[in-house]
C-alpha cells in the first residue's frame, strides 16, 4: 500500500510542505499526501496586519487548498486536530466550519503511516482579565477581517453622525486605538493604522481626521523589537513617533475593559478598539495527543530530526514545534516564519530518505534576520552578513528585502509563472481600485 503523509496545518510551512512532497513523493506515487486545514484558503500570517488595516487585497494573496492540491500532487481535506491514537495511527478530526458557521466536514478518523503536525500558534492572553472578550486578534485571516470591518464600522458611524449634524461648529471625532504588544506585528499594524487613518478621509470619510486617530503601543519591554538588535527598535520608534504613534515601554496590563486599557501602572488609557499581539502560545490541543510531550509553552518536544521525542511516526514543525537550536542546547528554533519554511524544505529531503530507508539528518537552523514593514512609509531590520555580523537595513532597500521575503514564499507554493502574474494583476489591481478595502 502506498505510504501515507498526513500533514496537519497549512500554514506557512504546511503549504510548502504538502507542495513540495506533493510534487515529488505524490506525483511519483511514492506516498500519498494529504493537508488537512480548517479554511479553504491560505494567506501568509506575515501580511495578515495588512488584510486588519484594509490595504492588502486578498483576491490577489489568498490560496486555494483545493486548487493548489490538484495543482501539486496532493490531497485536500478540511477538518480540525481534535485527537491522535498512535496505536492505530489515525488522527481524529471535528467538523470544520465555513465563515457562516455551517460545517464543511463531518467528524472522522483519518489514517497515516507518517504524520506532521504544523498547527502553528496562537496569542497568548498571559491571564490577563478581559483580553479574549474585549481585544482583537490577528491570528487567523478571519480575525483580521473582523477587525478591519471593526474599524471601518467607527468611521461609518462617525459619517452617519456628521451628516446628521445642523451645527457648524461640529469638529469631527475621536478614535482611539491602544496595539499591546510591541513586537513586529505591533509595529507593523500601528503604522498600517496611521496609513488607513491618512487615507480614508480621501475617500469622504472625514469625520475622524488622521489627527484624531489616536494610536498606541504598550510593551512590557524595555524597547520596541526586543528580539531584534537594538537599533531597528530605535529606528522603528523613532518612525512612529514621527508618524504620531504614541510608544509606550516598559509598561504591563493588568485589565482590559470595554473602553480601556489598564496598566499594572495605574494609568487607564481610553480605548475605542484594542489589539492584543503581545506573545504567542502553542494551541491547547497539542498538550490532549496521546502523551505526546511538551514543554512549559505548550509546544511538541521534537528532536532534531523533527521527530517527537516518544513516536517515530510524528513529526512536529513551525511554530508548535520546540525544536533544539544544536545537539544539547536548551534554546529552540524561534518562532518565525523563516523557520518554517526551512524546515518545510528539510522535511521534504528528509522524508524521502526516511521512505528509502536512509538514515535521517539533523535540522540546523539559519537565521537570515529579520525585517519589519512601516506601511508604505518605510521599512527596517536585520540581515545575517559574513562572519555572523548583523547589517542593519532601512528605507527602500530593507522594503525591497522585505517584500522578497514574502516572494520567496510565493515561489515556492505557486510557482514562478503563476507568482509573476499574480504580481502583475496585483499592480494593475491597484491603479483601478481604492488603496483601501471599504467594505
Amino acid at each position: 500500500m502506498t505510504h501515507r503523509i498526513v500533514i496537519v496545518g497549512g500554514g506557512a510551512g504546511g503549504l510548502e510542505l504538502a507542495t513540495r512532497l506533493g510534487k515529488t513523493l505524490g506525483r511519483s506515487k511514492r506516498a500519498h499526501i494529504t493537508l488537512v486545514d480548517r479554511n479553504l484558503t491560505h494567506v501568509w500570517k506575515p501580511l495578515l496586519h495588512e488584510v486588519a488595516s484594509g490595504s492588502l487585497d486578498l483576491s490577489f494573496n489568498d490560496v486555494s487548498y483545493l486548487a493548489q492540491a490538484r495543482w501539486s500532487g496532493f490531497e485536500y481535506q478540511p477538518g480540525v486536530l481534535c485527537g491522535l491514537q498512535r496505536s492505530a495511527r489515525q488522527i481524529m478530526l471535528s467538523e470544520a466550519l465555513d465563515e457562516g458557521g455551517d460545517a464543511m466536514s463531518s467528524p472522522r478518523q483519518l489514517p497515516y503511516d507518517t504524520l506532521v503536525i504544523a498547527v502553528g500558534s496562537r496569542s497568548a492572553d498571559f491571564g490577563v482579565p478581559g483580553v479574549r472578550e474585549h481585544s482583537s486578534f490577528l491570528d487567523t485571516t478571519e480575525e483580521a477581517q473582523r477587525f478591519h470591518r471593526r474599524m471601518l464600522r467607527q468611521y461609518l458611524q462617525a459619517h452617519a453622525r456628521s451628516g446628521a449634524e445642523a451645527d457648524a461648529s461640529y469638529r469631527g471625532e475621536m478614535l482611539d486605538v491602544v496595539i499591546v504588544g510591541g513586537g513586529a506585528t505591533g509595529v507593523e499594524l500601528a503604522a498600517e493604522l496611521r496609513y488607513a487613518s491618512q487615507t480614508l478621509p480621501s475617500y469622504g470619510l472625514e469625520s475622524i481626521q488622521p489627527q484624531a486617530v489616536r494610536i498606541t503601543i504598550l510593551d512590557q519591554a524595555s524597547r520596541l523589537l526586543a528580539a531584534l538588535p537594538e537599533r531597528v527598535g530605535q529606528d522603528a520608534k523613532r518612525t512612529l513617533e514621527g508618524l504620531g504613534v504614541q510608544v509606550k515601554c516598559g509598561v504591563a496590563v493588568s485589565e482590559i475593559t470595554p473602553s480601556a486599557v489598564h496598566t499594572k501602572q495605574g494609568e487607564s488609557i481610553s480605548a475605542d478598539l484594542v489589539i492584543w499581539a503581545a506573545g504567542i502560545e502553542a494551541p491547547p490541543i497539542l498538550a490532549q495527543l496521546d502523551g505526546l510531550e511538551t514543554n512549559q509553552r505548550g509546544q511538541l518536544q521534537v528532536r532534531r530530526t523533527l521527530q517527537t521525542t516518544i513516536d517515530d511516526d510524528v513529526f512536529a514543525m513551525g511554530d508548535c514545534a520546540a525544536c533544539p537550536l544544536a545537539e544539547g542546547d536548551e534554546r529552540v528554533v524561534p518562532p518565525l516564519a523563516q523557520a518554517a519554511q526551512q524546515q518545510a524544505q528539510f522535511l521534504t529531503e528528509n522524508l524521502a530518505h526516511r521512505l528509502e530507508g536512509r538514515p535521517m539528518e539533523a535540522f540546523t537552523f539559519r537565521n537570515r534576520g529579520s525585517l519589519v514593514s512601516l506601511a508604505d512609509y518605510t521599512a527596517v531590520g536585520s540581515l545575517m552578513g559574513n562572519l555572523m555580523r548583523d547589517i542593519t537595513l532601512e528605507g527602500k532597500t530593507a522594503r525591497f528585502f522585505y517584500t522578497m521575503l514574502y516572494r520567496r514564499h510565493q515561489l515556492a507554493v505557486q510557482g514562478a509563472r503563476r507568482t509573476i502574474l499574480s504580481m502583475v494583476m496585483s499592480r494593475l489591481h491597484r491603479r483601478t481600485e481604492p488603496r483601501l478595502k471599504l467594505h
